[in-house]
């Protein structure tokens, strides 16, 4: 039988790591994980913000982020985030 993995031991092993982060609403980042809590409430490092616009998809480069994890709908680890052209 496979190990068990729990939602925080995953996220726990991203530490570190590039993860896509699809919020809920019209917003994506991808950034490197530097820690988290237990309410998955993260800081991120080396971020770009990919947001929908009337105009198309706009990207926001941000050095450091204290993210609310109320709001996160999905993590993709290891993804560099939405394709070009999107």
């Amino acid at each position: 039988m496979a190990a068990q993995l729990l939602p925080l031991e995953l996220v726990d092993k991203c530490i570190g790591s590039r993860i896509h982060i699809i919020m809920k609403g019209d917003k994506e980042l991808v950034g490197t994980l530097l820690g988290f809590d237990d309410y998955v409430n993260m800081v991120l490092e080396d971020v770009t913000e990919f947001e929908k616009t009337a105009e198309g998809r706009r990207a926001t480069k941000l050095e450091k982020i204290l993210l609310n994890g109320n709001n996160i709908a999905m993590l993709v680890p290891g993804s560099e985030g939405p394709a070009v052209g999107e």
